[in-house]
């Protein structure tokens, strides 16, 4: 009876462990609210707002399959630390490059880019925003044919 019951809390704790790893550290937060600059559904979730200490902001954000933020600049430039799913990532004038979770992206200031997930896949990552050089400045929505021309 004992290594049957010892057996079954040992199974107990395989379960839990690999679902607690599944899940995500970071609430999804809420729904965008600047949806002029971005098609689907992204999630958004401030985790730190500049302050006299800390001049950079850091937020997670979470796409549905197929979203898409438009053509923007990072005044001071952006980290993005990809934490889920398959995602896309091109600067003006560069090829696409497909993201995935583990991948580190920098976002050099000025340089006019976008991100989305992928068709099929939810896409999120942390992101780390100096705030001394201003705001994101948006640009012009992605096209269906920018978006779709990503080599898989």
């Amino acid at each position: 009876m004992k290594p049957l019951f010892f057996s079954l809390i040992f199974l107990a704790a395989l379960c839990t462990k690999t679902s607690a790893q599944n899940n995500p550290i970071f609430p999804k937060g809420e729904i965008g609210k600047n949806t002029n600059n971005y098609t689907g559904t992204i999630w958004l979730n401030e985790l730190n707002t500049p302050d006299s200490n800390f001049n950079f902001s850091i937020a997670t954000a979470t796409y549905a399959p197929g979203s898409k933020l438009d053509w923007h600049i990072h005044p001071g430039g952006q980290i993005l630390l990809i934490t889920e799913g398959i995602g896309y990532y091109q600067e003006k004038g560069k090829p696409a490059q497909i993201l995935h979770k583990g991948d580190v992206i920098k976002c050099l200031p000025g340089i006019p880019h976008w991100h989305a997930a992928a068709p099929n896949s939810d896409f999120a990552y942390i992101a780390f925003s100096p705030a001394q050089k201003g705001k994101t400045i948006w640009l012009q929505k992605v096209t269906d044919e920018e978006y779709h021309s990503v080599q898989q």
